[in-house]
């Protein structure tokens, strides 16, 4: 079973930069100084946590940009990035966007269009991984 956390970046950064850094810099060779930004300290960070460990993260931005969506290896395919996302999603409602914005990584451009999410415009290259912007409108 998952808890997810919706928290400022003070209280999120020590287990979402763990997280961050494994799947981004480690895994997919993203350079270190690129994964953390000035984003960060204005953002809504969520956090899953599965046995008692922080598995997976993201955040939103004020302008209503989801991003820095992460799972650890293990708990890939059990739910938590889904659980990230619609609760981010949930979020951006509250705070009254009309719509949340993201980019996705291509390979990953299924599980966005499974809940909801469209693509727009040309497939560009981000810190040397392929990425396609997607648009979800909120009712």
């Amino acid at each position: 079973m998952l808890e997810l956390r919706l928290l400022d970046w003070q209280s999120a950064q020590g287990e979402a930069k763990r997280i961050r850094f494994t799947v981004f810099v480690e895994e997919q060779g993203v350079p270190p100084e690129l994964e953390m930004d000035e984003n960060d300290a204005n953002s809504v960070h969520a956090l899953a946590y599965g046995d008692g460990r922080a598995i997976a993260t993201g955040r939103l931005l004020p302008d209503g940009h989801i991003g820095r969506m992460a799972v650890v290896k293990d708990w890939r395919g059990h739910g938590a990035g889904r659980a990230i996302l619609r609760r981010l999603i949930d979020a951006a409602r509250e705070r009254g966007h009309r719509e949340v914005l993201l980019s996705a990584q291509v390979h990953a451009l299924g599980f966005y269009r499974a809940e909801g999410f469209a693509p727009e415009g040309p497939v560009y290259e981000e810190a040397g991984i392929a990425h396609q912007a997607m648009r979800l409108k909120l009712r």
